[in-house]
């Protein structure tokens, strides 16, 4: 468990590599000082490497290979690819200077899961948002008129990274969020017909957690889960705060946000539930 404000954030590739270092080194039957003196490198830098705060060079993977005995081609080549991919520059890497270390991280993570499920009880989740929706929210914050340009770019290009994955999404959307005004009337309208069409979205499932419903808990605070395939990493928590976000990773931590959310998930207004809310907030809100 780590909160992460600005400074540097093990990405998820990292993190993918050092993942299977490190379940390669359990497999060899070494501890982590075994492994180290065998590598002629200290403990920290293993255990640097196997948390993803630092990723190995190509030319350094054969030490791992000889000393975990790694031996088949296929895995020697997942490994390679991806230690190339920790060093590869990033899609985001145009708005390093603008985004914090930690949202760098987060959508590192976006990037790698195969599902994403997230809850945000203050304002839309930024997959879900309209640009209107997103600028006016992003306004709000500190900083230059280029600067809100250059987020509100990023956004939409985390978006678009999203739209051309076959990731899932499942988002539940907390009712209060959708009577919190930003920007106007008009951008507000926009957005809830923006939400109404990705209820048909096959691959985003929304639900609604309605307000004045007893049987709907939402303690759990903003969270978003990464689940990843097959077994590159094991489920990752994230919960966002004012300036910064804590990661979790701790199994027993983590089983119970999913837990939670899973429950949240279950008590909320499904799709098509969902829609026709939305669809009666446009005809008789303020909006």
């Amino acid at each position: 468990m780590r909160y992460l404000q600005n400074e540097a954030a093990p990405g998820a590739a990292r993190k993918v590599l050092g993942n299977a270092l490190r379940l390669s080194r359990e497999c060899a039957g070494l501890s982590l000082g075994e492994a180290a003196g065998r590598l002629g490198v200290s403990s920290s830098k293993v255990s640097r490497i196997e948390s993803g705060m630092h990723s190995p060079k190509e030319r350094e993977l054969p030490e791992f290979f000889g000393t975990y005995g790694i031996t088949t081609p296929e895995e020697q080549g997942n490994l390679r690819e991806l230690a190339a991919a920790a060093h590869r520059p990033t899609w985001w890497q145009p708005w390093s200077t603008v985004t914090p270390k930690y949202l760098q991280a987060v959508v590192s993570f976006e990037d790698m899961a195969d599902r994403v499920r997230s809850f945000e009880p203050t304002y839309l989740h930024g997959l879900l948002q309209t640009p209107e929706y997103a600028r006016a929210l992003i306004e709000r914050g500190r900083g230059s008129a280029s600067t809100y340009d250059e987020l509100v770019r990023f956004r939409a290009k985390r978006q678009e990274q999203f739209a051309a994955s076959d990731k899932k999404l499942l988002c539940v959307v907390d009712e209060a969020t959708l009577a919190r005004s930003v920007g106007s009337a008009a951008i507000m309208r926009g957005q809830l017909q923006h939400l109404i069409d990705l209820t048909h979205n096959p691959r985003i499932q929304l639900r609604l957690a309605p307000l004045y419903d007893f049987d709907v808990h939402v303690e759990l605070g903003p969270t978003t889960i990464f689940d990843f395939a097959g077994r590159l990493l094991p489920t990752i928590v994230f919960t966002e705060g004012y300036d910064g976000g804590l990661v979790i990773e701790d199994e027993a931590m983590v089983d119970r946000r999913v837990k939670a959310f899973d429950a949240l998930a279950a008590n909320s207004l499904d799709s098509h539930a969902m829609r026709r809310r939305l669809k009666a907030m446009l005809t008789t809100s303020r909006y």
